[in-house]
């Protein structure tokens, strides 16, 4: 566990890593392409660690050095793994290759934590069996462990639902190009998470793959295309950024994260416009966002498609006038942790009055005093309540290096600070 001590924040800047997101996604359209990939400032974290790991063992080669992946693509041609694809809590991991493994030879299982066994996957296996995949849930509940066939692919129309993550989308995407009759998807419930499958569409068109699509409601990719081998950039994660962020609108320190632009695809940089409704000042500037904190009231926030906030703003909201209102974020009770109920409890230990529902959560500003903080594994947990530590004493991150998932570094980032 880590104690957090107040201290003055001065004006500062930030750097934070590669984000988590694109880096799954690039490393596996990396993987499917037709040649040599270099993949600048990609994320090295226990997650996309994983991700990395599954790819090796599914016969892709992969060099790793101090700023970059190269990946050797394979055209869409995976060996068979003989052994269990082991995959963490990294829902992403699991999603995205359980549709890349249909892809292969053979018989393919990926497994993963207690947890993992506990999050839904179902609607996934549902639109791969409707391509003619093989693959189903090993222990018949709609969860990980999962069994995927490989085998030729023959492509054709799925009913998608997408009302518990986006992912199942993306993991259909990138597998498109290469089934020979390609997909065409039509959404049936959501997607939840926007943003992220215009990240998935963005990565695919940058690797030269054409997609036709009509709004978040229909997909086409055709089949026979190829992923053009290259050198690509990961651009830096807003959803880490979003923890400076909020640590100017708690301190009142201006606090800007280097390279952050409001042009990105990622559906958290629009966290600032969240900071700015509450009171903050937000400078877009040449060189990266800046969030200047100022005093704060209360917000009602649809979080829909920025679900990976939540807790942070939640920790912002303990310290704003009035009851902030977060909306349409039901399925954070699927993620690492269930963020509802895991962030209202925490709230309450710190003396906050907090409550949540199936589908939101209220939160009433006030003065929190200092706890023990559980994370519950959950790497957003420890990183959001941290924020509560720049001001109020007694705050103590129980299972602090649970940051590996996602910002390997945070800490180290996160006493800058204080420098």
């Amino acid at each position: 566990m880590i104690e957090i001590k107040p201290q003055k924040i001065n004006n500062c800047e930030v750097c934070v890593p590669g984000s988590k997101s694109y880096t799954h996604r690039i490393l596996i359209a990396a993987a499917l392409s037709d040649g040599i990939c270099t993949i600048h400032n990609g994320l090295k974290s226990q997650d996309t660690l994983l991700t990395l790991d599954a790819l090796r063992q599914m016969g892709i080669t992969i060099d790793v050095t101090d700023d970059r992946f190269i990946v050797h693509g394979a055209k869409g041609v995976f060996k068979p793994c003989m052994d269990p694809i082991y995959l963490g809590n990294s829902g992403t991991s699991v999603r995205l290759l359980t549709a890349v493994a249909a892809l292969g030879q053979g018989d393919y299982v990926l497994t993963g934590t207690q947890r993992m066994g506990e999050r839904p996957i179902q609607d996934l296996l549902d639109g791969l069996n409707q391509i003619g995949v093989k693959a189903r849930s090993v222990n018949n509940n709609g969860c990980p462990p999962i069994e995927i066939k490989g085998d030729n692919i023959p492509g054709g129309r799925v009913d998608l639902k997408c009302g518990v993550s986006s992912q199942f989308l993306s993991a259909l995407l990138l597998i498109a190009p290469c089934i020979k009759k390609g997909i065409q998807i039509n959404i049936t419930e959501g997607p939840v998470s926007r943003p992220y499958v215009d990240m998935t569409v963005d990565v695919m068109k940058e690797f030269g793959v054409e997609i036709y699509r009509d709004g978040y409601h229909r997909f086409r990719v055709s089949g026979g295309q190829t992923y053009r081998a290259g050198s690509y950039v990961v651009e830096p994660d807003c959803s880490q950024a979003g923890y400076f962020w909020a640590a100017a609108a708690i301190s009142g320190a201006k606090i800007k994260v280097k390279g952050t632009t409001q042009k990105t695809r990622q559906g958290d940089v629009r966290f600032t416009e969240l900071l700015e409704k509450m009171g903050c000042d937000i400078l877009y500037e040449t060189d990266g966002i800046a969030v200047s904190g100022r005093p704060l009231s209360a917000i009602t926030a649809d979080m829909a498609d920025m679900p990976d906030m939540v807790p942070t703003l939640a920790v912002v909201a303990s310290f704003a006038k009035g009851t902030t209102v977060i909306q349409n974020v039901a399925h954070l009770k699927a993620k690492e942790s269930d963020r509802l109920g895991s962030v209202v409890q925490e709230l309450s230990k710190i003396g906050i009055q907090a409550s949540c529902s199936d589908t939101g959560m209220m939160i009433t500003g006030g003065t929190p005093h200092g706890s023990e903080i559980d994370t519950y594994g959950d790497h957003r947990m420890a990183m959001s309540f941290s924020l509560v530590g720049l001001k109020v004493p007694g705050i103590i991150i129980k299972d602090e290096m649970c940051v590996e998932k996602s910002f390997p570094n945070f800490w180290d980032v996160f006493q800058g600070l204080y420098r």
